[in-house]
């Protein structure tokens, strides 16, 4: 948690999230991310993301349609918001898992914080 909190000064000084790889495998990784803004709609056409809630509490956003999907990278797409989609509650101790190619985003209310441990497993070739 001592690192979480030098991520959230990032985040607060940056675009509201930061973040960094704890592990790398060969086919997953670790992430600790710490979010003070909601996140952009993503999809990872390949990697599915676990979420584990260490700290503070977020709305997952799931299924829908990304509004201005734009294509970041090779099988990553990023857009602004996710019209249509499941929202869930999630805080300390809860867990979400997000298949590869689901829309997906995690949206703070007022001045929110949260703080993730992220597994990203690769599920397609």
């Amino acid at each position: 948690m001592e690192r979480a909190a030098y991520l959230h000064k990032l985040a607060r000084q940056g675009d509201g999230s930061a973040g960094e790889t704890l592990k790398e495998y060969p086919r997953h990784c670790a992430m600790l991310s710490c979010r003070c803004r909601d996140g952009e709609a993503e999809i990872h056409e390949n990697f599915a993301d676990v979420f584990y809630v260490l700290d503070g509490r977020t709305t997952l956003v799931t299924g829908g349609t990304i509004v201005g999907a734009r294509l970041t990278k090779p099988g990553e797409t990023r857009g602004s918001s996710i019209e249509g989609g499941v929202r869930q509650e999630l805080r300390a101790g809860d867990v979400a898992h997000v298949p590869a190619g689901l829309p997906h985003q995690m949206l703070l209310a007022g001045e929110q914080t949260v703080t993730c441990l992220v597994m990203k497993m690769q599920e397609k070739p």
